[in-house]
């Protein structure tokens, strides 16, 4: 894996997970791991990890300034309200609002989406299945908000891990 990497110190880094869950490893690409209901945005260069089954993360970057950060929902919709990060609307709406406050420009934003597989063979023939629920979640919202996707990989029956790096949208994935 290599990545382009910003020389200097960035802007900053805002941890949104609590628990001090975005220690950095290193002052050249931190390194974060988001667990189910978790997001981190970041004004330096980040290397964000997560695993995925039926889950989506949504991941946003403004190319131009370095910033960007994603979030790992569980379900699409939140059950007798409420704004947990587990829930795809509030943890889409939660990633934008916090990249605005660290500049970004919501017209140069790029995003990519990962997840909602259907893990469970056997509701593979309902549709839509909770993973394929989490997708759609993410497609309506950033095409309201004019965010174009340049990378999907959703679906299918097996989950995946993926790295992501908030400063110049590079990105892995892998299938398991």
């Amino acid at each position: 894996m290599s990545g382009r990497g910003v020389a200097g110190g960035g802007i900053g880094q805002v941890d949104l997970l609590g628990g001090g869950a975005s220690a950095l490893v290193d002052r050249a690409r931190g390194q974060v791991f988001l667990h189910p209901g978790d997001l981190h945005v970041s004004g330096i260069p980040t290397r964000i990890t997560t695993i995925l089954g039926s889950c989506v993360a949504v991941c946003l970057w403004d190319p131009d300034l370095g910033i960007g950060g994603m979030n790992h929902y569980l379900l699409p919709a939140v059950v007798g309200g409420g704004d947990s990060l587990r829930y795809g609307r509030p943890a889409i709406w939660r990633l934008l609002e916090d990249l605005d406050r660290l500049g970004v420009r919501r017209h140069a934003l790029l995003a990519k989406v990962y997840g909602g597989a259907c893990t469970l063979p056997s509701i593979w023939t309902r549709y839509p299945h909770l993973g394929w629920q989490n997708v759609e979640v993410a497609a309506e919202i950033l095409e309201v908000e004019g965010i174009p996707v340049v990378e999907w990989d959703v679906g299918g029956l097996r989950g995946r891990k993926v790295v992501f790096d908030t400063d110049d949208g590079t990105s892995w994935f892998r299938r398991f």
